[in-house]
């Protein structure tokens, strides 16, 4: 199957009717995404920005604390999801019938838990929200299965394991659906580290063999989607300059440092070659958890520039600061993760404290004003413009400083 993908994503060859699902090649040469697992992501944008919504109606009505506590709660079912696929598919994709059926199953799954979001935030009716995970889970359980049936040893034990815990945990996920609602956030910390737990535990005997190229692709790839919505959020607020002519200076800086913020994300996330990082599954674990923070922050950063928009036409009911806050709080985040994750990897000399420096000065500019979300823009700008230069005078190309 190995030469599949050999030809890039975008030449793919038919589908098989029926393989045996065996676990692919960990140094197969030339892995790239599928066209299937970029359409898999791009339905994922319709849950992003359910999300996203709801996190910008809560902060813009004043409840800050409420709106941040669903939004993680959200945000984690969509992002596990994806995380279950995408690393189950850079071991086991083997692009026959029953497995692009399967994973159309999972994405009408994801469709099913974005139309329930609303519901589950507004009124914490978390039932549509449930079902639509559990169509998801009920396929990620099947392809495991099949994994198992056409496996043998440790690695068989491995996919029983995996299909065990997740069905495990998505029993437990009707609590939701049963408890007192104050008693729901701390059924949701339990059963995310629960859910967290189940690939350490499956793979205590056995590695599945996901491709470290491949994995830091499809993550790269998450990340631009999410990006995407930020993009989406600075053009509503070029729209709305347009259209509220008495706010327009102040629109139009919130667009334009926002465009700033997301240009210098992306610039940054994919300043260093980190699949040469990922060699074992404690590090390849610990940063793809990582990335709940990576995906989360990168969302909100969208979702805040909508509420300084709506701040600026008035029809947030915050401060000038807060609706500052909601930018560059999660840009803060943003770039202090990617420091973690990436860019201390190939830290060297001063350039090491660049990022950590530009998120202190990030969450500085929460004070400034109707300027806020500009200079949180120019400084992130600034960061890009000084990890160049300094990698530049260092001469190591290769040693990114960010």
């Amino acid at each position: 199957m190995s030469d599949d993908h050999a030809l890039g994503a975008g030449h793919a060859r038919p589908a098989a009717p029926l393989r045996r699902m065996t676990a692919r090649d960990r140094a197969e040469r030339h892995r790239s995404a599928t066209p299937l697992e970029l359409f898999f992501d791009l339905c994922f944008v319709v849950a992003v920005a359910q999300a996203g919504a709801q996190l910008v109606h809560a902060v813009a009505e004043g409840h800050p604390g409420r709106g941040i506590a669903d939004y993680a709660m959200v945000f984690f079912a969509v992002w596990w999801a994806w995380m279950n696929f995408s690393w189950f598919a850079s071991a086991y994709d083997i692009d026959d019938v029953p497995y692009r059926v399967v994973t159309l199953v999972q994405i009408a799954g994801v469709l099913i838990l974005a139309a329930g979001v609303p519901r589950a935030v507004e009124h914490h009716d978390f039932a549509v929200v449930w079902f639509g995970y559990l169509v998801m889970r009920t396929a990620l359980v099947f392809q495991w299965l099949r994994a198992a049936r056409c496996s043998t040893g440790a690695e068989r034990g491995t996919a029983v394991r995996y299909a065990t815990g997740v069905a495990l945990c998505q029993v437990g996920w009707l609590g939701l659906l049963f408890l007192p609602e104050e008693g729901r956030p701390w059924l949701f910390l339990v059963m995310a580290l629960l859910e967290m737990a189940v690939p350490v535990w499956a793979e205590r005997a056995y590695r599945t063999t996901w491709h470290p190229h491949h994995i830091a692709e499809r993550y790269g790839l998450f990340t631009i989607i999410v990006l995407g919505e930020t993009i989406a959020a600075a053009t509503v607020a070029v729209q709305s300059a347009v259209d509220e002519s008495h706010a327009l200076g102040d629109l139009l800086l919130i667009a334009g440092g926002g465009l700033l913020i997301v240009f210098a994300a992306w610039w940054i996330y994919f300043a260093v070659p980190i699949h040469e990082h990922l060699a074992s599954n404690r590090e390849g674990f610990l940063w793809g958890y990582g990335h709940y923070l990576v995906f989360g922050s990168a969302a909100a950063i969208g979702a805040g520039i909508e509420v300084a928009v709506e701040q600026a036409i008035g029809k947030a009911h915050v401060s000038t600061a807060a609706a500052a806050a909601a930018v560059t709080v999660p840009s803060a985040l943003f770039l202090i993760t990617v420091w973690l994750l990436h860019a201390r990897h190939y830290k060297h000399g001063v350039g090491q404290l660049t990022l950590p420096v530009s998120a202190a000065l990030v969450l500085g500019c929460t004070w400034a004003g109707h300027s806020a979300v500009l200079l949180a823009g120019v400084v992130c700008a600034a960061t890009v413009v000084a990890g160049v230069t300094i990698t530049a005078r260092q001469n190591r190309p290769a040693e990114p400083s960010f």
